[in-house]
């Protein structure tokens, strides 16, 4: 566990240090939002109704810019090999990656996302979903976009393959955090689609870590 976080911390002090992913995945994300009141218009009832859909989607979208830089910084620069012949795993590798990857896109998001709820006059019953389902559904995107990373991780312009790969994978964690605002709003339980949105995040810590091991091994063969 120690060299587990190890990898984290040094992950994180990195994006930290750069700046440029955290920053980009915030800035983006609250511009788009911030640009829907001035497309659609300043009507209340619209902005409420489309508030959850348009967070989850921005959300989405943003994870997806530094999804491209999860494993190719290192790979650039020779260290993902020594990190692929050192005493971990390479499933517990992909994990504690996809943490620190987490911690320095998701949480950020889930920090900025009830703020920007308040701009798109979402409704008070909606706030706790919104960043429970966000809590479940920004590690599970963070999972399976290690998949697009590592396979992708040796081309010169892999991001607009990733997102091809990536996104059909993400849209069921789009579908059931909005459905779980919008049940919430709506007076009915938000439960059923929370624990889908569960069951989606512990599917994909199960799943994606060995499918991103196994595609790393192949990309640096």
């Amino acid at each position: 566990m120690s060299h587990f976080f190890a990898i984290v911390r040094r992950d994180v002090r990195l994006a930290l240090s750069r700046g440029s992913d955290t920053g980009t995945v915030v800035v983006f994300f609250v511009l788009t939002i911030t640009l829907f009141p001035l497309g659609v218009g300043p009507e209340l009832n619209i902005l409420a109704r489309i508030a959850a859909g348009t967070i989850w989607v921005a959300a989405l979208l943003a994870a997806m810019l530094s999804m491209d830089s999860l494993f190719r910084a290192d790979h650039e620069d020779g260290s993902l090999d020594l990190l692929a012949l050192g005493p971990l795993p390479a499933e517990i590798l992909v994990l504690a990656k996809c943490l620190a990857h987490w911690l320095t896109t998701g949480v950020p998001l889930v920090a900025a996302a009830p703020v920007l709820a308040v701009l798109l006059n979402m409704d008070a019953e909606g706030f706790a979903v919104l960043v429970i389902s966000m809590l479940l559904g920004t590690p599970a995107l963070s999972l399976i976009g290690s998949v697009g990373a590592a396979l992708t991780v040796t081309l010169k312009r892999g991001g607009v393959l990733l997102s091809l790969l990536v996104l059909p994978l993400v849209t069921p964690v789009l579908i059931f955090g909005v459905s779980a605002i919008d049940a919430a709003i709506g007076g009915l339980g938000p439960r059923p689609h929370l624990f889908l949105l569960g069951g989606l995040f512990l599917a994909a810590l199960a799943l994606c870590p060995w499918a991103s091991a196994a595609a790393l091994r192949l990309s640096l063969e």
